[in-house]
């Protein structure tokens, strides 16, 4: 049976056959290998801070840590058998029960590195006063898209501890369950990508609507956006303050403006966002992702964000160069890789981190896991992944 996935719901993915490897000489790491059982590295109990947390920091670290975009609902056996109990996605993403239950599939099967909240980037939506749902086969539908400014004037101020309270709960849950062994990591939809859903109605392919928007009536979406900037600023601290230990950003459809429209109607209220955090917040590490960013990398780091997360469409050094030192990256291994053979995973899983360099690196995907990826390939990805020494 096959499961409504949302618009962009992310999460760490894991599972647990056998597996051995070698080490690859010419990449300069090592591959400790692990066979039989969980495919896992425990760390303490009650470790003094995940490996996440200080591998952004730039700070010494024996490898990279390692989470996968997309939630454990992509291709998991364990996360379908849920879905026939519980069909709807509203449901499973607005239940703290089975949200905490979602998010920690991954974790008791794997140990990840970051455990990251099970939910969407347009759950806010219902408390900004903007109805939606995300339906079986079609993805999200914004029931009365905005389009005018007596349309964006209705979207009410987000007040998250009462709209979404389901999430500070799960949250608290998490971290106490994950027990500082990985980072707990919550996330957010940036203003243009939310408002691209509200124009267009649900997803698209042209961005003809909202781009009629912003080349002929810009006053309207930028009024809009500013409301999603103030929402989204006060949401990441909300998620903070009840236990996510990082929050990732994602403005996954800015990347169909042109460098100077990006400039215009998504750099700016990005930029607004992470200093409004950083005030509050001056520790929390804030990763922004933007699938097919190559055109616009370099603007990036403006935002002022402490991770880049690059698409696979980025050589990993090059994006390195063009990032600069200041930041640290995440990625970017392009996720048709997991339909390879073991042996060829395990060498782009090498030329990744060679070519990421040593720290400031988070071992990921270029984009979120593919339906019907193999399980067996996912579990090589993480033992490897986790094996890894530099």
């Amino acid at each position: 049976m096959s499961c409504v996935t949302g618009s962009l719901a992310f999460g760490a993915l894991s599972i647990s056959p056998k597996s051995t490897f070698t080490s690859l000489s010419r990449s300069k790491l090592s591959i400790n290998c692990s066979a039989g059982g969980t495919v896992a590295e425990p760390q303490a109990v009650g470790a003094a801070e995940p490996l996440l947390l200080t591998a952004v920091r730039g700070e010494n670290v024996e490898r990279p840590p390692v989470w996968l975009m997309r939630q454990a609902g992509r291709y998991m056996k364990s996360y379908m058998t849920l879905c026939e109990k519980h069909p709807s996605f509203r449901e499973r993403s607005e239940n703290v029960d089975l949200v905490v239950e979602i998010s920690l599939q991954p974790w008791k099967v794997f140990k990840p590195d970051g455990v990251i909240l099970f939910s969407d980037i347009l759950t806010p939506l219902s408390g900004m006063n903007i109805p939606f749902d995300i339906v079986k086969g079609k993805g999200p539908i914004i029931f009365s898209p905005l389009r005018e400014a007596a349309d964006v004037a209705q979207v009410r101020e987000f007040v998250p501890e009462v709209s979404v309270p389901y999430v500070g709960e799960a949250l608290n849950i998490l971290r106490k369950e994950v027990n500082n062994e990985a980072a707990v990591l919550g996330f957010v939809g940036a203003p243009f990508t939310l408002a691209s859903y509200c124009v267009e109605g649900g997803s698209s392919k042209h961005f003809s609507k909202i781009k009629r928007l912003a080349f002929s009536k810009p006053k309207i979406l930028h009024a809009l956006l500013q409301k999603f900037t103030d929402s989204m600023a006060k949401y990441i601290k909300y998620q903070a303050d009840n236990g996510a230990q990082a929050v990732q950003i994602f403005d996954s459809w800015a990347t169909e403006l042109s460098p100077v429209d990006f400039e215009e109607f998504s750099l700016p209220y990005l930029k607004q966002i992470v200093d409004s955090v950083k005030e509050t917040h001056p520790h929390l590490p804030l990763i922004l992702y933007a699938s097919g960013s190559g055109g616009l990398l370099e603007r990036l780091p403006l935002t002022g964000v402490d991770v880049v997360s690059l698409d696979w469409t980025v050589d990993m050094a090059e994006g390195r160069r063009r990032l600069g030192p200041n930041v640290a990256v995440q990625g970017n291994i392009d996720p048709g890789v997991l339909f390879g053979s073991k042996e060829f995973i395990t060498s782009r899983i090498h030329d990744t981190v060679k070519k990421a360099g040593r720290g400031k690196h988070i071992l990921n995907l270029g984009h979120g896991i593919v339906v019907g990826t193999p399980e067996e390939n996912v579990a090589h990805f993480f033992e490897v992944a986790k094996s890894l020494r530099y």
